[in-house]
């Protein structure tokens, strides 16, 4: 199989865990840059990172990269690279763009001209004129940077924060793979009892499950790439094989969750039963100030409302007092929240042990970690 230089995308503020996962799953030669981690790696590993990676957004097949000031060097630089090895001759080849601090600053101009360069490639390869496009899809994107060109083939399709388990949505959902790295960055584990007094839709719960029981994320939905000729069926087969039996779902598991709002409720448990964890997350409807978490070194991890109007700002800061009241009730507990809310600390009674500052989509957050003592090692 030939090598591949591939990029695990990540939202801002994320690559690190991004890395680190991608460490945990074997690959070594990881580089850190802005909004991705490249990697090498082959055709399975496409299909391992997409059913694994829980923190990326996609999964990329970086195809070339080279300087474009104008456009034929643009074109040229495009028609340079081996299409035909991945676009059959009936393949959809959508072309998607970006410029930042570039000479070639029309998105729309430059698509075309990529697409235009593919073309007369497939052309090469194919003995045609015309294609139809009715076959698999390949979205290719042309992100420039400082007149540099950057083409890459897109393997995931809908972004990775799109699981499947999750039919319904609440207003403003943390996406699965922010919960996911919420997650990583605390130091929960699955001996350890999970609250979340502010669960919405159960998103930081489900996905604690399915760390907890070494779930893939993407075991439950489908990917562009199993249908591209290059990639042998049987890769993905093996994948899914391999991630079927990494399942340890005899681990038992103490997650919980409550929220004020019931049709929350109602979305968070229709999630965990579609996730196949119906029975595994005990949800409630209460008030955070009612919030009860039961065990020992336990976590609380937490997206509150943000409070955008000057009346939800007032909850949010009693919010936000309860919880600290409820972390004086907890000594053996550890109290982890995603929160854009300046005067946090201060609501909370206490500064944070760590801050590490955040993107919730646009909204710049700080997610607060208040460390409680490790539980004692088991003998």
């Amino acid at each position: 199989m030939p090598e591949l230089q591939l990029i695990a995308t990540a939202p801002m503020g994320l690559e690190a865990i991004v890395a680190r996962e991608l460490k945990e799953l074997g690959y070594n030669d990881v580089q850190v840059e802005n909004g991705r981690v490249n990697f090498t790696g082959d055709y399975k590993d496409i299909c391992r990172c997409n059913l694994w990676l829980r923190t990326s957004d996609r999964i990329l097949v970086k195809m070339g990269e080279f300087p474009a000031k104008t456009f034929d060097e643009l074109f040229e630089g495009t028609k340079a690279l081996p299409w035909q090895d991945w676009i059959p001759a009936n393949g959809e080849f959508p072309v998607e763009g970006r410029s930042h601090h570039s000479q070639l600053s029309s998105v729309p101009a430059c698509q075309g001209i990529v697409k235009k360069a593919i073309v007369e490639k497939l052309k090469q390869s194919y003995h045609t004129e015309w294609f139809q496009e009715n076959g698999p899809r390949y979205v290719i994107e042309v992100n420039l940077l400082k007149d540099v060109a950057l083409l890459t083939l897109d393997t995931t399709g809908p972004a990775l924060h799109k699981r499947g388990y999750r039919k319904l949505v609440t207003e403003a959902p943390l996406k699965e793979t922010m919960a996911a790295a919420l997650l990583q960055i605390s130091r929960w584990n699955p001996s350890r009892p999970l609250y979340d007094p502010c669960c919405g839709s159960g998103t930081i719960l489900i996905e604690a499950a399915l760390l907890g029981w070494n779930i893939a994320p993407g075991l439950r939905r489908s990917f562009p790439s199993e249908h591209w000729p290059a990639i042998p069926e049987e890769l993905w087969s093996e994948a899914r094989e391999e991630a079927f039996d990494a399942v340890q779902d005899d681990e038992p598991l103490q997650l919980t969750g409550s929220d004020i709002d019931p049709k929350a409720i109602e979305v968070a448990k229709a999630a965990a039963k579609s996730a196949g964890l119906a029975g595994e997350i005990d949800f409630q409807v209460l008030p955070a100030s009612k919030a009860h978490p039961q065990g020992e070194y336990g976590c609380l991890i937490t997206n509150p409302p943000y409070g955008e109007r000057l009346s939800e700002k007032t909850e949010v800061e009693k919010l936000v007092r309860t919880l600290g009241h409820t972390a004086n009730q907890l000594p053996t507990w550890s109290f982890f929240a995603l929160s854009p809310t300046k005067q946090f600390e201060h609501y909370f009674g206490r500064k944070a042990d760590k801050r590490r500052k955040l993107f919730n989509g646009r909204i710049e957050c700080q997610y607060y970690q208040f460390l409680g003592p490790l539980p004692p090692r088991r003998s």
